[in-house]
């Protein structure tokens, strides 16, 4: 018997979208009620293996019932934003597919489900109903089951005529009868006032229909017999409502839905677009099924490349000068252990799509080594494609090496089209995500390695055709991969620390900590485990009887949110908050430098990060130095282990001053805003005279705290409650600084409306630079999830710009350097910072060369200012002023 499985699309999809938490593609498209349906639907395809299937939907919000009865599902809200783009993307999934959908002016998805089931009985087929609403069930029979979706989308229910018995002690005919008497709050059918779903079904038990309970009213008690007799009319109408049309204008050739193969190439395309990632591999594996040899699969379907393995530096020579000059060399490169300590143990080459060589370097002598990496990468062709490429310049300059020509780098940029993405940028997931391709390991590694070179070649062509299109050509032509080098020259000079004074500053926070200790279990009246948030809760809200302000899953909460609350309620909680801190100094900082100091060079060679964030701002690992904590003197302090290469050098630091609020001069045109830096003031002291409306000169310090509180809140969305938690106030005051603020730099005003408006309607935000972020959660229907997206769209191309800022005076200070001569190093960058190990003999020049360049990196219509500091180590810095 032929199988025909008829699914509802619209209760589908709505359940798909309500089950998973929100996803979006690169593009800032929301896919989660997408993704879903797609995931159910091809299991229940791979499952049942169905001879015909047809999707159904509504095709709009009025139809005959709501002729007949306007307030039919009135009370439903407007189908959220995030949902309404994606029912586009099911359909083009489902044509992809091959599957046939259908949809009726005047109908619901119901009717024409009613419908097909109808036309599927005639032809003797066994009907599946793939659906989510439990009115479908008045269609199963012993021809029909109803495969009813429970848990989100994770498990279904099947319904046939004994499983409807089972349940409700009814016949599938009778479930109209079941909301004719009790309605259904969903579709805002209204039922017999007062009957509910107990009564409806004693009722249909003894009466059978709602024709039957009618016909024998008198039977009924006084009480109920009223409440029947009064409501006939909407007993009826509510049935009548329920019920599943059949016969529709609508005609039905089953023959074109008979099932086949999906377009394979259609529907990769679909999911590469959409980013359903976990749905690739299996697509592919059915292709590779239907084709006689290997593939890998992107926008042209290529055999596996032929691989050739090169034994010595004179064969890889001889590839190189065959070549031709002009040609791009893809180069895969695989080492073993950290790239800052490991070592290259093989290079895979390609010179187009055919073809790869590889040369094994494990078994190699360290000068042959050497040479054959100097073949490779200072010698023709001048293009080549890397991946990584900060690491793989730290790992050659290891070797003595250069690299020379210029390069593409495949995972920077996979990072600049998709900066905000929660996955790695490895080349395994790019493939994947970009191509298609699998990659799977392969037994011998020449083949392995010879795939891999070859997916870097076609990466290369597509991702920078992407960063083209996006306006990006230049951001990672010009900053984003001469950057790459000026990082790994600072990582591989790194900068010395005392580790002597690290020893003495462990011990000095050890006896600390055992005093706060000590003071802790004093006021608690016993000992416990500090570390314990259980315990700890125990001691503060049931022994000492503190308000318990959270409750988690496993208890009260003692986050440090909690803790601030309750400080001035015990002081108990004060020192259990110092406590932490010096713990963490001790543990993360103090403790946590010294095994990470390289034993040969007596540095620490931090990684500085440059595809981390979202907003393009560098991070740094093993050890994070952009955290080192200064709003303490204990945090401050351990700055003093960090010093200069030799005793006689010197450490400079160029800061950026308030770069972030000039960026936001700038982007936002306010002329307030603008006058004050351009007169050089103090901002925040200007700012708190136009807030509270006194002269300059009649602010006092409190005033400015205040000021440059709303300064930077308004940077990043503050709102009312956030700036009067931050500062300690009431909200009302709070709401009156940011309200006069806004009065005072309206251009501040404007712009911050303007770019959530455009984020609204582009997805996107950029910087000054074209550097994109997609932000998807700003059109959440989740109040709290959409302002933080607004948030972030007022923030980013603020905090973004200046992030590109300091990337184009690091670019340009070393090449300031180098041109000069200069022997001095950059060794750091921090938030605004530019750190540098000098020569005692060139600090005059190189500030002032410094500062200028800083200062003049990116033309704003306010000027950038660069202040300079000097010390014998990164703690005792007095500013310098140059000559």
């Amino acid at each position: 018997m032929k199988k025909f499985l008829i699914v509802d699309g619209n209760s589908l999809i709505h359940r798909a979208f309500y089950a998973l938490p929100l996803l979006s593609n690169a593009q800032g498209q929301f896919t989660n009620g997408a993704y879903g349906f797609t995931t159910m639907f091809t299991k229940i395809l791979d499952e049942e293996k169905p001879d015909y299937v047809v999707v159904c939907f509504d095709k709009d919000k009025k139809t005959f019932r709501t002729e007949q009865f306007k307030d039919y599902k009135g009370q439903r809200k407007p189908t959220p934003a995030e949902l309404a783009t994606q029912f586009a993307l099911v359909r083009q999934i489902i044509n992809a597919l091959n599957v046939v959908y259908e949809e009726l002016d005047g109908y619901e998805a119901d009717d024409i489900i009613g419908a097909m089931v109808k036309r599927g009985e005639e032809a003797g087929f066994t009907n599946l109903i793939l659906t989510g609403d439990k009115d479908a069930l008045q269609l199963v029979s012993n021809h029909s089951t109803v495969l009813l979706i429970r848990k989100g989308i994770s498990e279904l229910e099947p319904f046939d005529e004994q499983a409807i018995f089972d349940k409700y002690a009814l016949k599938p005919y009778q479930i109209i009868d079941l909301k004719g008497l009790m309605g259904d709050s969903s579709d805002n059918i209204p039922g017999v006032p007062g009957v509910g779903e107990k009564t409806a079904l004693k009722l249909l038990h003894q009466y059978q229909t709602v024709e039957g309970i009618y016909e024998n009213l008198e039977e009924l008690t006084p009480k109920l017999r009223s409440k029947l007799a009064e409501n006939r009319q909407l007993a009826d109408l509510s049935k009548d409502l329920a019920t599943i049309r059949t016969d529709l204008p609508l005609e039905i050739d089953l023959s074109r839905y008979k099932s086949s193969a999906p377009n394979y190439e259609e529907l990769l395309k679909v999911y590469r677009e959409l980013e359903f990632k976990s749905l690739v591999p299996g697509v592919l594996d059915r292709m590779a099924g239907e084709l006689e040899k290997p593939v890998m699969s992107g926008e042209k379907r290529e055999v596996v490349p032929r691989v050739t393995v090169l034994e010595d530096r004179t064969s890889l020579s001889n590839i190189i000068s065959s070549s031709g000059t002009g040609k791009k060399l893809a180069i895969y490169t695989l080492h073993q252990g950290n790239y800052f300590q490991g070592d290259i143990v093989a290079l895979a080459l390609a010179f187009s799509g055919e073809e790869s060589y590889v040369i094994f370097l494990a078994d190699k002598e360290e000068e042959e080594k050497r040479q054959i990496l100097q073949t490779v990468f200072s010698g023709a062709p001048e293009k080549k494609i890397v991946y990584n490429g900060k690491e793989l310049l730290v790992m050659l300059a290891r070797h003595g090496v250069s690299f020379s020509g210029e390069f593409s780098d495949v995972m920077l940029g996979a990072y600049l089209l998709d900066p905000g993405s929660s996955a790695h940028y490895s080349l395994e997931a790019l493939a994947l995500e970009y191509l298609q391709i699998p990659l799977l390991a392969k037994e011998q590694a020449e083949e392995d390695y010879g795939i891999r070179v070859q997916i870097l070649w076609q990466l290369s062509d597509l991702l920078e055709r992407k960063l083209k299109e996006q306006e990006m050509e230049d951001l990672y032509r010009q900053v984003e991969l001469p950057l790459e080098k000026i990082l790994a020259q600072m990582e591989l000079a790194g900068i010395k620390v005392e580790k002597a004074q690290l020893e003495v500053m462990s011990k000095e926070l050890e006896a600390a900590i055992t005093l706060v200790r000590s003071e802790i279990y004093r006021q608690a009246g016993e000992e416990f485990n500090l570390n314990s948030p259980k315990q700890l809760g125990v001691i503060l809200f049931e022994k000492l009887g503190l308000p318990p302000l959270k409750k988690t899953k496993t208890g009260y909460s003692t986050s440090a949110e909690v803790l601030d609350q309750l400080a001035e309620r015990h002081e108990i909680v004060a020192q259990i908050l110092e406590y932490r801190t010096l713990a963490k100094l001790k543990s993360t900082y103090v403790d946590g430098l010294q095994p990470l100091i390289n034993p040969e060079t007596g540095k620490l060679h931090t990684s500085f990060n440059q595809m981390v964030t979202a907003t393009g701002r560098l991070s740094s690992t093993e050890p994070n130095l952009q955290n080192i904590p200064i709003r303490i003197e204990l945090g401050r302090r351990i700055r003093k282990v960090f010093v200069p290469e030799t005793e006689n050098n010197i450490l400079l630091a160029g800061d950026y001053s308030q770069i972030e609020l000039r960026v936001l001069a700038h982007i936002s045109q306010d002329p307030v805003l603008q006058e004050a830096f351009r007169a050089d003031q103090d901002i925040h002291t200007r700012t708190a005279a136009e807030v509270f409306g006194v002269p300059m000169d009649q602010v006092d310090g409190e005033m400015r705290r205040r000021a440059k509180a709303v300064n930077f809140g308004i940077v990043y969305g503050i709102s009312d409650y956030g700036l009067s938690r931050d500062l300690g106030i009431p909200r009302h005051d709070s709401k009156h600084y940011i309200e006069q603020y806004f009065k005072r730099y309206p251009g501040v005003a404007a712009y911050l409306e303007a770019i959530v408006a455009e984020a609204k309607d582009k997805g996107y935000v950029t910087t000054l630079l074209k550097r994109r972020r997609y932000l998807p959660d700003i059109l959440s229907s989740n109040y709290n999830v959409r302002s933080f997206g607004e948030r972030t769209a007022m923030n980013t191309p603020i905090q973004g710009s200046a992030a590109d800022i300091i990337k184009v005076a690091m670019i340009d200070v070393a090449e300031f350097m180098q041109s000069e001569g200069y022997r001095s190093k950059m060794i750091l960058q921090v938030h605004d910072e530019l750190i540098f190990d000098v020569l005692p003999e060139e600090l005059s020049s190189l500030a002032q060369g410094i500062k200028s360049r800083m200062e003049q990196a990116i033309s704003l219509s306010v000027p950038l200012k660069v202040d300079l500091k000097t010390g014998p180590d990164w703690y005792q810095m007095e500013k310098y002023q140059v000559e």
